[in-house]
């Protein structure tokens, strides 16, 4: 945060997960003391790095390890890798709900709250 680009942006967005490192309101005061342009986002529950660990595997089990017919160990390689290769090939890009019109809104909203020095020179880049 010390280094540009961060130490002179308006906003320096840390999109963390729920651990309860970093979950709550002290942390988010821990963070914004240290950094007072970062602004903690929290990914909903349901969609932290760990549930989308778990999702995945939770389709290999499904598409690939079902049903458990290996006669050995290469076939259980064989089949992952050929389900990788196919997945790879499909998948498709997540479609985010949350429009470039609502990032403009947040950062509008975060601008009112903006440190009465910095309030002009962020009210001036949005704006430009």
């Amino acid at each position: 945060m010390a280094q540009e680009p961060y130490a002179s942006a308006r906003h320096v967005f840390w999109i963390v997960d729920n651990g309860s490192s970093h979950g709550g309101k002290k942390a988010i005061d821990r963070l914004t003391t240290a950094f007072p342009n970062a602004v903690m986002v929290h990914t909903p529950v349901h969609a932290s790095w760990t549930n989308q660990m778990e999702i995945f595997f939770s389709i290999v089990q499904r598409k690939v390890v079902q049903p458990n017919d290996f006669t050995d160990l290469s076939q259980v390689r064989n089949r992952l890798r050929a389900f990788e290769d196919r997945y790879n090939a499909t998948a498709q890009p997540f479609q985010w709900k949350f429009t470039t019109t609502d990032l403009d809104d947040l950062l509008a909203r975060l601008d009112r709250y903006a440190p009465a020095d910095r309030q002009e020179e962020s009210s001036v880049a949005l704006a430009a």
